[in-house]
């Protein structure tokens, strides 16, 4: 795959903060348009936190980002918003509203970012539905479905904008290998049509069968597999 001359996130000299500890320093990376990355490392070794500093849900202090377009290292508060109306969000969780069905789920993420056509809302719910393998659960509440269908309505939510890149924090951490599986090859389809991912996990199983560029969290840096070797073992 080719990929456009203009990163989608670059990151120079940033430090993640968790309240006054430093998680990670001297951090440098982009990640291309229509590139997938892995995002490895030991539980609390700044996964999570790195991934909230990109988009804007932790404070970048130190450093300099830019993720979309926006300069992360000064987004101000009222830029947040349309900063996530470029970037999807998923997280292990899944997060979604348990008194309310998968459309209505959908309907308050259109409506918080801007949407208010009815018809042309109701037309991107069937169709990002549709594109993860969901077109028949609109009308069903979160619980009459399975966790790795409820993982795919989050997908499809953070589909709804057409995101530049996804974000995704352990999204199949919850579910069993075989579900698992289906929800990466979901990711890689996503990716295949242009859109970025960056995805934290622990599954050493999607690295050797599904290889792509590795960033590793380690003793408070972040290794690029495509500047440095590094042992793949002892994080998961």
């Amino acid at each position: 795959m080719s990929f456009s001359q203009e990163p989608v996130v670059r990151a120079s000299g940033v430090s993640v903060f968790q309240e006054e500890h430093t998680v990670l320093s001297e951090i440098d990376f982009t990640i291309d348009k229509g590139e997938f990355v892995y995002l490895i490392g030991r539980t609390g070794s700044g996964k999570s936190s790195l991934l909230k500093t990109l988009y804007a849900d932790l404070p970048l202090r130190l450093g300099l980002a830019e993720v979309a377009g926006f300069p992360i290292n000064d987004i101000k508060p009222g830029n947040i918003p349309f900063l996530r109306r470029k970037v999807g969000i998923i997280f292990q969780d899944f997060e979604l509203f348990y008194d309310r069905s998968i459309t209505e789920n959908l309907t308050f993420v259109m409506k918080a970012t801007g949407w208010k056509d009815p018809a042309k809302m109701k037309t991107r719910i069937a169709e990002v539905l549709m594109r993860v393998g969901l077109g028949t659960v609109s009308a069903k509440m979160p619980h009459q479905l399975s966790g790795g269908e409820q993982q795919r309505v989050v997908i499809a939510r953070a589909m709804i904008n057409e995101p530049q890149i996804l974000f995704a924090d352990e999204p199949t951490g919850n579910l069993d290998p075989d579900v698992s599986e289906g929800i990466l090859k979901l990711f890689e389809e996503i990716n295949t049509s242009g859109t970025s991912v960056l995805m934290a996990t622990h599954n050493h199983h999607f690295l050797k069968k599904f290889p792509h560029r590795v960033l590793k969290c380690e003793k408070g840096k972040v290794l690029d597999s495509s500047r440095e070797k590094f042992t793949l073992s002892g994080w998961y």
